[in-house]
């Protein structure tokens, strides 16, 4: 992997985060680092899922490999937003 493809990453994976966390309601109380690494996991697995189903290779835009990877961002900051905010600070 090359330089531009760790910031190509990382730039998906903050905007596939970011979008995760605007469909879902409320405030999600999880740092911004966390946000981007849930977004680069749930863009690789949308990436997958697309691919698998044959939906990635298509004329233009991907419309369904990024909503499959929104809703997969928006579920993986749903359960670490749950997770994260039961830990209990001593």
């Amino acid at each position: 992997m090359t330089v531009g493809g760790v910031i190509s990453a990382i730039i998906v994976g903050a905007i596939i985060g970011a979008l995760g966390r605007l469909v879902l309601p409320g405030r999600q109380n999880i740092p911004v680092w966390l946000t981007i690494v849930i977004g680069i996991v749930a863009a690789l697995l949308g990436t997958l899922v697309a691919r698998g189903f044959g939906w990635a290779n298509t004329a233009g835009v991907d419309w369904i490999e990024i909503v499959i990877q929104v809703i997969l961002a928006a579920v993986g900051v749903a359960l670490v937003a749950g997770l994260y905010g039961r830990r209990s600070v001593p």
